[in-house]
């Protein structure tokens, strides 16, 4: 997928979002997975989506990342954004963005929810994010 057409889905989901960007290559990103795969199935009353979008190389699409995916026990959908200059792709994401992951997107279409977490985000600090995410309009 283009950095485009990820920002059409983004733009396109009306139900709490979390878009987490990762690699197979990134110990703190296949660290906090597990942690957000866990979390979403406690909310998910709340139609919670979690997307987690590789930026892994070229040549482990689709194979090789299916394959990691699979041997980590990941469930959740997987994309793999399907570009190779951090410096253009980030900052259409979030203008802070300088390239490190992981890296999160947490979207709420329904009430114009929108932040972005450069940073890993340990298990206590992503059930704030999460309740912020899904917390009614002020």
């Amino acid at each position: 997928m283009k950095i485009g057409e990820l920002n059409r889905f983004i733009d396109s989901v009306h139900s709490p979002l979390i878009i987490n960007f990762w690699a197979s290559w990134c110990k703190p990103c296949v660290h906090e997975i597990p942690w957000f795969e866990k979390n979403i199935k406690e909310y998910k009353e709340s139609g919670i989506v979690l997307v987690l979008v590789s930026l892994d190389f070229g040549r482990d699409y689709p194979t090789g990342i299916s394959n990691f995916a699979r041997q980590q026990g990941y469930t959740s959908r997987i994309i793999f954004l399907d570009e190779k200059n951090a410096d253009y792709f980030c900052p259409l994401i979030d203008k802070s963005w300088d390239g490190s992951i992981p890296v999160s997107l947490f979207v709420n279409g329904s009430k114009k929810y929108k932040r972005f977490y450069n940073q890993q985000l340990p298990e206590p600090q992503l059930k704030i994010a999460i309740n912020e995410l899904i917390a009614p309009s002020k």
